[in-house]
């Protein structure tokens, strides 16, 4: 076994130890899913950031700058990063006040059991398909640092992270973000100096990105503008209501915790983010054709650092990966266990509610593992999870959230008009499935209010 490796799995070794030690306070639900809600400025910032901060941005869409070059369709990292700051600057504070333990509660408090558990059963999908992403990144990393097979380092990568989060729950990952955020940054910055130093210097650097033909204000190979708008859409629109962000948001000690921190960590993302593009328009002399664009990161950092900075530079890379996939892991069994298992089997018992919160993160990470093993890609993963059902959730999550309007039965049609649609249109080979989704689903809403105003 070669030394980077054995430092990365050392890496994970102290995350799981952290994870381990941390479970011995977990004494509720509460506990295990929003860490008590006792988030403070520092832990909600680094935590929301890390928690976004996954392989869509380190592997996904670096890879695909690599292939397509960067455009005005690029909507990664600024399109994320955005939607961070629109979450805090708008929606964190009423969503706050709100005292859910997951998104669905929402639905409950506004339009009863039924539309609750039809919303939990909406937005598990999302958050198996973002953790299988994770995953499969994870596996990347492995598989590049230790020179070992794909599916492999793929299988390692999923038995690490269910184990992860099995023990330590949103507070041990809280508490570990800020310092995988840390390494997060210093790896990025090592892999950033590298690439300069190795084109030239800072002023060169900044001189072929100038002169670059893979920089463009126009969509690759002259698409039309709907597409750009569907490339935004869906991460803005589509990821405003995550659950793994309104998780964070709703663990925060207060209301202006979760406002500020959510802004902070949309313009750290952003900033942070912009280091794999860079990179990416800058290696492609140095790493030639490569077989898989996903592992340009991992093969631009083996190629240029010491075995000691690779360390460095993998522990940043399975950082980002962790915090990830934990919150998606959480956020779909909080969903399965809090809103559809413990109403229907009337569990009271807070041991209990644990168990069978720790029992989905084992079935869900599971799903999430053969996902990994045979989906196209971190990216496709990645706007697939963003797009699968969200714009019915955005739609009627907002209008619970800011109006007294809409019925059960208008959010039930307006929930699954936009799951309908978006399957259909992807089914179909529409261009723009989501934002079809979009419209459909205003539409519905718009039309059940006015049967419900009718009837009334």
């Amino acid at each position: 076994m070669n030394g980077p490796l054995i430092a990365l799995f050392a890496f994970l070794a102290l995350q799981l130890a952290i994870g381990v030690w941390i479970s011995k306070r977990i004494a509720s639900e509460s506990d295990y899913l929003l860490a008590g809600r006792s988030l403070g400025y520092t832990l909600a910032t680094f935590s929301i950031f890390a928690t976004w901060f996954g392989a869509e941005t380190l592997i996904g869409s670096a890879g695909q700058i690599h292939e397509e070059g960067l455009s005005i369709a690029s909507a990664e990292p600024f399109a994320y990063g955005l939607c961070l700051v629109l979450m805090g600057a708008f929606i964190a504070k009423p969503l706050w006040d709100r005292k859910l333990t997951t998104l669905a509660d929402l639905y409950r408090q506004r339009f009863g059991a039924g539309v609750e558990r039809l919303a939990a059963l909406l937005l598990i999908p999302g958050s198996v398909l973002w953790a299988a992403a994770q995953v499969r990144a994870f596996g990347q990393v492995i598989a590049t640092t230790g020179d070992i097979d794909v599916t492999l380092a793929i299988s390692i990568g999923a038995l690490f992270t269910i184990a992860y989060t099995v023990f330590g729950g949103l507070l041990a990952d809280a508490v570990t973000d800020v310092l995988q955020g840390g390494l997060l940054t210093l790896g990025l910055l090592i892999i950033l100096i590298a690439v300069v130093m190795q084109v030239g210097g800072a002023s060169q650097a900044a001189a072929l990105l100038a002169a670059s033909d893979k920089v463009s204000l126009q969509p690759s190979g002259g698409a039309p503008w709907y597409l750009t708008l569907e490339a935004w859409a869906i991460p803005i629109c589509g990821s405003l209501m995550a659950t793994e962000v309104v998780g964070r948001v709703i663990a925060t000690r207060t209301r202006t915790v979760a406002q500020r921190s959510s802004i902070g960590a949309g313009a750290l993302y952003i900033i942070v983010g912009s280091i794999p593009v860079v990179v990416a328009l800058l290696a492609a002399p140095l790493v030639g054709d490569l077989a898989d664009a996903e592992s340009l990161m991992p093969a631009v950092a083996r190629k240029l650092l010491s075995p000691v900075l690779f360390a460095v530079f993998a522990g940043g890379l399975v950082s980002a990966i962790l915090s990830t996939v934990d919150s998606t892991l959480l956020m779909a069994s909080g969903l399965l266990s809090h809103n559809l298992l413990l109403p229907a089997f009337q569990v009271k018992d807070d041991r209990t509610k644990v168990r069978l919160a720790r029992g989905g993160v084992i079935a869900f990470g599971i799903i999430a593992y053969v996902l990994a093993l045979y989906a196209e890609g971190v990216f496709a993963l990645v706007e697939q999870a963003s797009a699968l059902g969200s714009a019915g959730v955005l739609v009627t999550a907002l209008f619970a959230l800011f109006t007294p309007w809409g019925s059960a039965r208008t959010a039930a049609a307006t929930l699954l008009a936009g799951l309908v649609v978006y399957v259909g249109g992807v089914a179909l080979g529409a261009e723009t499935p989501f934002l079809a989704s979009l419209g459909a689903s205003l539409l519905m809403w718009g039309l059940g209010c006015s049967i419900d105003y009718a009837a009334s």
